[in-house]
C-alpha cells in the first residue's frame, strides 16, 4: 500500500510515495486502446531536423532518426541495458485522418518544467538518490537542450525558469526567441514563453501578476503569435493567405504548490482562464493553447474545472480539491465529513472572486492534448493523462497539462515513460533527463471552420 503525508520541504507539502508507483487516490485505471507508436532516443536527434513524420525501410546501416520519423514494424535490435531503460519515449498519434484540406498548418508545443536552480539546491532531501552531477545546471542545460532539440519544437512553454539570460541565449543559437515573467517576492523563479523565430513572430505580450489579487507570488504569461506566411512548402496563395492570418494565443502558469491552500490554486486557475478567454476574443477569437504545471492531479476538482468549464466547491474540500492529499489520509487534518464543504467568506472570496457563491464557470472549451490521443495503459491513467509527469524522493504522480481549444486538432503527442520504468532510475533529474518533470510535448494543428467536428 501507499502512504500519503505532508512533507516538510519545498514541494514538500506534496503527497509522499513510500512504495508503488502512484499516490493512492489516483482512481481505478482500466486500459485505453494504443494507437502507433514511434519510437524516440535520445542519442537519434537533432534540433536541425525536419519536424515532418516520415517513414523508412528498414536500413542497412545504423541511420539517424529525427524525433518526428518512425521506425517501420520491423524493430532495429535494443543495445539499451537496465540502466538506461528510462531513455525510451514513444510519439503516439491520432487515429483521426489527417485531411490535408483541414491540417495544413502544423506545429510542435512543449510545456517543460525544467527545475529552478535554487530549487533544486535548497531542497536536497527531494533528490537524496540522484547523481550530484546531474543536479548541476551546467550539466542540467545541457540535457535538456539535447532533449527538446529531439521535439523540433515550435512553440515552448517553461515552469521555474530562474537562468533566463542562460537559458535564452542558449536557445536564441537554435533560432528561438523569448520572453520571462519573473515571480514576484523572494523567489528567483518565473515562466517563460519560446518561439521559433522562422515560424512565428510576437504580435502581443501579456501577464498576470497574481499577489496583486491576493493570490500569494505566482504568475502568468501570455503571447499572441502570428504564423509567418513566407514559410516553405506552401503549395498555393490561398494556403499562403491562411498563414498569413494564422494567429494562436499561448498561456504559460505555474500554480501555487501548497497542496492544502485549494483557495488560492483555484483563484489563480480562475484567473488565467478568464484572462485567456479574454485575449482570444480580443485577437479575434484566436486558438489558444495553454501549458504550464497546475500542482493539481488528473482526478482533482481543479482538473474537473478546467475539463467540463464548471465547478460548485461546495462539493470539494478546499485541501483536497487539488487532489494531491489523499481522501483517506484527509481525516488527519481535521475533517471527517465529505460534502457539503464549509468554505470561509476569505476562501470562497480567494477561490471565486466573490464571498457569496460556491459555483464557478470559464468560458473556454478546453480540451486536453494527451486526453485527445489514447494510449497504453502502462503510461495513462482511466482519464487519458499521463500517469507521471513528476518524480523525485517524495512525489510520484501528473501535475502537468497541455490543454486547447477545439480550433487546434493533437495530431500526435510525445508519450511519458512507464512508473516502472522510473522507479529504476531512483529519482529525476538523470543522466538523460535535465529536470524532476517530464516534458509534454504535442504537434497540433489548426482546424479549418469546415472541418471542426
Amino acid at each position: 500500500m501507499l502512504g500519503c503525508r505532508i512533507p516538510t520541504s519545498r514541494r514538500s507539502d506534496a503527497v509522499t510515495l513510500t512504495q508503488g508507483t502512484n499516490p493512492i487516490c489516483f482512481r481505478h485505471r482500466k486500459p485505453s486502446q494504443a494507437p502507433y507508436l514511434s519510437s524516440i532516443k535520445p542519442h537519434q536527434q537533432s534540433m536541425a531536423e525536419p519536424s515532418h513524420s516520415t517513414q523508412r525501410s528498414p536500413p542497412k546501416k545504423k541511420r539517424k532518426l529525427t524525433a518526428n520519423q518512425t521506425h517501420t514494424s520491423k524493430k532495429p535490435r535494443s543495445r539499451r541495458n537496465s540502466k538506461d531503460v528510462d531513455e525510451h519515449r514513444n510519439w503516439v498519434y491520432s487515429t483521426t485522418p489527417d485531411c490535408a484540406s483541414c491540417f495544413r498548418d502544423k506545429f510542435v508545443f512543449v510545456s517543460y518544467n525544467i527545475l529552478g536552480v535554487e530549487n533544486a539546491s535548497k531542497h536536497n532531501d527531494l533528490y537524496v538518490n540522484v547523481i550530484p552531477k546531474f543536479l548541476k545546471w551546467e550539466y542540467r542545460r545541457r540535457v535538456i537542450r539535447k532533449e527538446i532539440g529531439r521535439y523540433s519544437p515550435s512553440i515552448m512553454c517553461f515552469q521555474e525558469v530562474d537562468r533566463f539570460d542562460d537559458l535564452n541565449r542558449m536557445l536564441h543559437r537554435d533560432g528561438f526567441r523569448g520572453v520571462y515573467q519573473a515571480r514576484t517576492g523572494e523567489a528567483l523563479d518565473g515562466c517563460a514563453i519560446f518561439w521559433k523565430d522562422e515560424l512565428f513572430s510576437l504580435v502581443h505580450e501579456d501577464n498576470i501578476e497574481f499577489k496583486r489579487f491576493g493570490l500569494r507570488d505566482n504568475v502568468a504569461q501570455f503571447c499572441v503569435l502570428k504564423l509567418k506566411g513566407n514559410q516553405k512548402h506552401i503549395d498555393d496563395v490561398e494556403n499562403l493567405k491562411a498563414k498569413a492570418s494564422r494567429n494562436v494565443l499561448v498561456g504559460n502558469i505555474h500554480v501555487l504548490f501548497n497542496p492544502s491552500r485549494g483557495d488560492i490554486k483555484l483563484g489563480q486557475v480562475r484567473l488565467f482562464l478568464a484572462k485567456a478567454h479574454k485575449l482570444s476574443q480580443k485577437w479575434g477569437n484566436i486558438p489558444a493553447i495553454l501549458g504550464g504545471d497546475l500542482n493539481s492531479m488528473p482526478q482533482s476538482g481543479i482538473y474537473q474545472f478546467i475539463a467540463s468549464s464548471e465547478l460548485n466547491i461546495q462539493h470539494h474540500e478546499r485541501k483536497r480539491i487539488s487532489g494531491q492529499i489523499c481522501p483517506m489520509d484527509y481525516s488527519r487534518f481535521g475533517s471527517q465529513s465529505n460534502y457539503p464543504s464549509r468554505w470561509s467568506r476569505e476562501e470562497l472570496r480567494l477561490a471565486t472572486g466573490t464571498e457569496e457563491s460556491t459555483y464557478l464557470r470559464h468560458n473556454l472549451k478546453l480540451s486536453s492534448a494527451y486526453h485527445g490521443i489514447p494510449a497504453s495503459r502502462l503510461t495513462r491513467d482511466s482519464d487519458g493523462e499521463p500517469l507521471v509527469t513528476s518524480y523525485h524522493s517524495k512525489f510520484m504522480g501528473t501535475v502537468d497539462y497541455i490543454w486547447h481549444t477545439d480550433d487546434l486538432v493533437p495530431v500526435k503527442v510525445l508519450e511519458t515513460l512507464p512508473p516502472e520504468n522510473l522507479k529504476k532510475t531512483r529519482g529525476l533529474p538523470s543522466k538523460i533527463w535535465g529536470s524532476d518533470h517530464l516534458a509534454l510535448v504535442c504537434e497540433l494543428a489548426f482546424a479549418d471552420d469546415s472541418c471542426r467536428s
